[in-house]
């Protein structure tokens, strides 16, 4: 969650995030900042959702299937198929 305490939140703005709740952070405040800046309206909402959900799957795409790419040829597949 984005509440971490008030003292913090300077130094995680100039410096970025250290843990998870920090991150979630971040991304509230920079979507607040564009909620403020763009008007609460169905398209800022939009546009808000379609960026997390591009960024969500691009780190999917470049980082985390490689990653399991080089799982499976190591440890093996789960799915059935021909392999199992």
């Amino acid at each position: 969650m984005p509440y971490i305490e008030k003292a913090g939140r300077r130094r995680v703005l100039m410096k970025g995030a250290q843990t998870a709740g920090e991150l979630n952070y971040l991304f509230t405040y920079w979507i607040k900042k564009y909620l403020h800046d763009h008007g609460k309206k169905y398209q800022t909402y939009n546009d808000i959702i379609g960026a997390l959900e591009g960024a969500k799957l691009e780190i999917f795409r470049r980082e985390i299937a490689p990653y399991e790419d080089i799982k499976i040829s190591k440890n093996g597949d789960v799915h059935f198929g021909e392999d199992n």
